[in-house]
């Protein structure tokens, strides 16, 4: 076993097939998965992750205000004393078509360590997610 993850939609999000694609590629890869499906709160996503003992949270949200119900998870992180936990998040993360690295550069700010566009694969999020853990 790689490392433990935590992962799920955010917010009011309801959108599970991707959800459930990206469980297995990561279990696949050996990694741990706890999935807290969708419809999940911050507070849900830290309190799985100090109660699992998790290295990463993995963010999901497509139906268009990631930002809205992203903002301020960090906090809760550093708050709840998981505040160096890695925090990935990806999808459609903004309403309508705006340019994709402003909307990166804005999720960075809020203290997500990678930002991944709609349609990324499965493979970049593992390949990236095993380099920043240190685990093959």
């Amino acid at each position: 076993m790689k490392a433990t993850i935590v992962m799920g939609v955010i917010g009011s999000d309801v959108h599970a097939i991707g959800n459930k694609i990206l469980e297995y590629a990561f279990t696949e890869a050996g990694f741990k998965v706890i999935n807290m499906g969708v419809l999940t709160t911050q507070a849900e996503f830290v309190q799985a992750a100090i109660e699992t003992d998790a290295r990463a949270i993995l963010v999901s949200s497509l139906y268009g205000h990631g930002e809205i119900d992203c903002r301020g998870l960090r906090e809760m992180c550093v708050e709840a004393g998981i505040g160096d936990i890695l925090l990935y998040v990806g999808g459609n993360l903004v309403v309508g078509k705006q340019e994709w690295e402003p909307v990166k550069e804005k999720f960075l700010a809020m203290g997500f360590d990678r930002v991944f566009p709609p349609g990324t694969l499965p493979d970049e999020g593992i390949e990236w997610l095993e380099r920043d853990l240190g685990v093959k």
